[in-house]
């Protein structure tokens, strides 16, 4: 129980960084868009991508240093169902989870806090873009891929930490740009809570 209290502070501190530096990618690509004088198109896809590989990167050698935390529920939950979550992996879930849940909110209220005020508009998130079934779908299915293919690229992919966390940017804004249209997407618990409340914060201040 001990190592699962530990492991869930861990996962807590994890998603709160994730959150805070994920909800920043979008004013992190203008900003370096900006300075490189690039058009908007592939070259700011490249950036956000490269952005995505440096984050992977860095919480990658983080979550190690933690003793495998992670940031995303929904890869603590595949691992434990592809039982790669280790000795008393279900009540460590158990654990995890709500911490996780806890830690987006502590990502989302510090980012909210901190952006400065002209790149506020860009704290985007998912959001429904179509009717609740059609989206409810859209997110399953992006969500089956992605955590088919964080399973496939960890599992069986290059022993090469570059290669996979760059394999892991590409499947990650793949997917996304391929529901962008759908449902932002999320295909991660904790970033629908950390929108969700932000939206609300935004409708409760106008």
């Amino acid at each position: 129980m001990k190592e699962a209290i530990k492991g869930a502070v861990a996962d807590g501190v994890m998603t709160f960084m994730w959150i805070f530096c994920a909800s920043s990618l979008g004013a992190a690509t203008y900003v370096v868009a900006s300075t490189l004088g690039v058009a908007q198109g592939l070259p700011t896809l490249f950036i956000t991508t490269f952005l995505v590989f440096l984050l992977l990167f860095i919480f990658g050698f983080i979550g190690d240093l933690l003793g495998g935390a992670s940031f995303n529920p929904t890869a603590t939950a595949a691992f434990y169902a592809a039982g790669l979550g280790g000795p008393n992996s279900l009540v460590s879930a158990a654990i995890r989870l709500p911490a996780q849940a806890a830690g987006a909110v502590g990502g989302v209220l510090a980012i909210a806090e901190v952006m400065p005020v002209q790149y506020k508009h860009m704290l985007g998130g998912p959001s429904l873009k179509v009717d609740l079934h059609t989206g409810a779908i859209a997110e399953g299915v992006l969500t089956f891929l992605i955590t088919f293919a964080v399973l496939f690229i960890i599992i069986k992919g290059p022993s090469s930490i570059i290669v996979k966390n760059w394999l892991l940017a590409m499947s990650t804004i793949t997917l996304v740009i391929a529901g962008s249209s759908y449902t932002g997407p999320s295909m991660n618990p904790a970033n629908v809570s950390n929108h969700t409340l932000k939206n609300w914060q935004v409708l409760r201040s106008s």
